[in-house]
């Protein structure tokens, strides 16, 4: 009888096949917008279609998310994307009823909820006066629904000469809630993720004598855990996401999270750029036995009773052999062809005509739908 490791027992035996890329042209425009600075993306699986966030702060056109069709081509068995259209362009609106002002919001996060909303997270830029937040819109009008109650500990501000709170264009970069197919008449409660990019200001650690290098030092997102119902939002669970530690000249930061099953699976997606420039690596989690750390408002030194999320490498993008750019958004598409589970990624231009919009296909071998 074949033994079985512990890691083996406490992850998915999942795996990813490279189906192949599709590049937005820079000039794209719809309906006055530039198609441009995608950094979220969620699947509507009964409606077949994309809901795709841009990042633009309200200075190149106003808070916005599209509606895409994604077009798939199979000649002789070989899948691959054949084109994306644009079909709707939703403007957000503030809690007054009217278009974010410029400078008030930096959307980051996106999540599809059953109940014909999304969510949306602003990342949080104090420097610029933009709050962190995740709150709730109308899929169909982008009309403000709700706020869902973001801690003390995550804002921004000086405390006892100390700084707390997300740093600087790190702060909920990664949404992802409950898969499926959503119903417009299921009420029941659901549960939503969100993610810190990088450490809170005030978990951050001096370099100790025994750490030569700021890459040596342990460096933890936060993890929410959110339950939604009829009731008010609440906060049932925090833990600890360890980021990769990046190579020299390199910074890495978690941008995506993807809710796999109710086991407490999910993908994770770290993007890194530095002198080699752009990177991206997918890993699978297992969240259970993790340590509740939402009593914890700032960490210590000593974290060996803290036990954080287990993760394990699935996939280094840098092994595609392709170019690659601001990879940020990542969510689980339309069944292929071949009955096998699709996954897809889109990455961020900031704007920058030195950069490019790219969708990479992937099959995502191993996991069991409706699990």
């Amino acid at each position: 009888m074949p033994q079985v490791s512990a890691e083996e027992r406490l992850f998915l035996d999942l795996s990813l096949d490279f189906l192949g890329e599709y590049r937005l042209p820079t000039d794209t425009v719809f309906q006055d917008t530039p198609v441009r600075g995608l950094s979220a993306l969620t699947y509507d699986r009964q409606g077949d279609r994309f809901y795709v966030l841009s990042d633009d702060r309200s200075e190149f056109a106003p808070a916005r998310f599209y509606t895409l069709k994604l077009n798939l081509s199979n000649e002789s068995g070989e899948v691959a994307i054949a084109g994306v259209e644009i079909e709707k362009v939703t403007t957000l609106l503030g809690e007054n009823g009217e278009p974010f002002a410029q400078g008030t919001i930096d959307p980051e996060g996106l999540a599809l909820s059953p109940r014909q909303t999304v969510f949306i997270s602003s990342e949080g830029v104090a420097s610029d006066g933009i709050p962190p937040f995740i709150d709730e819109f109308d899929l169909a009008t982008g009309a403000w629904q709700q706020h869902l109650p973001i801690p003390e500990r995550y804002l921004p501000k000086t405390v006892e000469d100390q700084p707390q709170g997300v740093q600087n264009n790190l702060g909920f970069e990664a949404l992802t809630l409950n898969p499926g197919g959503f119903s417009t008449t299921w009420l029941e409660p659901f549960r939503l993720f969100a993610a810190t990019e990088a450490e809170l200001e005030q978990d951050r650690r001096p370099v100790n004598s025994d750490e030569t290098e700021a890459s040596e030092r342990p460096n933890y997102s936060r993890f929410l855990h959110y339950l939604i119902g009829n009731e008010l939002p609440v906060l049932i669970a925090e833990y600890l996401y360890p980021n990769d530690s990046p190579p020299l000249l390199t910074v890495n930061g978690l941008t995506e999270l993807l809710v796999l099953d109710q086991g407490g699976h999910f993908l994770s997606m770290e993007h890194s750029f530095g002198v080699a420039g752009a990177g991206a690596r997918i890993f699978e989690l297992a969240t259970g036995g993790a340590t509740d750390t939402s009593g914890i408002p700032r960490l210590g030194g000593d974290l060996s009773s803290i036990e954080p999320i287990r993760k394990r490498l699935l996939l280094d993008l840098a092994d595609l052999g392709i170019p690659l750019d601001n990879l940020e958004g990542m969510v689980l598409g339309p069944q292929l062809p071949d009955g096998s589970q699709s996954l897809l990624l889109v990455s961020d231009d900031n704007f920058n005509s030195d950069q490019f919009t790219q969708f990479l296909l992937f099959r995502l071998n191993g996991l069991q739908r409706g699990a």
